[in-house]
């Protein structure tokens, strides 16, 4: 399904801490990222954290991206979608936003993990043109292993 039409996505700001916090702790049960990680990662030229939401007020989703000096591979650490929101386009907004600006950075591709368990996410990776290109075992907190997918940004 489309997102909704008032869908909007935004770099974040450090005014968005605690609304960041709660979308993390609504959207996953383990290997959360702390108030800490995003206070750095908001201030921080080698991360960028984006926001989609549907008014001001409550986001929909968020995603982390990493940068490296030096290097034309971006990282998508997170993406978070409310569970109440899933199925939406929030997810499809905000992997569309990340490639824009990551290509906009100069990076040539965007990597991630997912769990090897998480179909939904993984369906959603394929369908926008990630492909798989590896393994890890035991990846996450609780053991369960990770794909990695990368791709090209052209």
């Amino acid at each position: 399904p489309p997102a909704p039409a008032s869908l909007r996505v935004r770099r974040a700001a450090s005014s968005d801490l605690d609304d960041l916090v709660a979308l993390e702790q609504r959207s996953f049960s383990s290997d959360r990222l702390s108030r800490a990680q995003y206070r750095r990662h908001l201030d921080s030229d080698s991360a960028l954290v984006l926001v989609a939401s549907a008014n001001h007020h409550l986001f929909l989703g968020s995603a982390v991206l990493f940068f490296r000096k030096r290097s034309a591979v971006a990282r998508l650490y997170s993406l978070a979608t409310r569970p109440e929101a899933r199925g939406q386009g929030v997810g499809a907004a905000l992997l569309e936003a990340a490639a824009v600006t990551a290509r906009r950075r100069g990076s040539r591709a965007l990597r991630l993990e997912v769990r090897t368990d998480n179909a939904a996410a993984i369906g959603l990776y394929e369908r926008h043109g990630f492909r798989r290109i590896g393994r890890y075992a035991r990846y996450y907190g609780d053991g369960t292993d990770a794909w990695r997918y990368e791709k090209t940004l052209g």
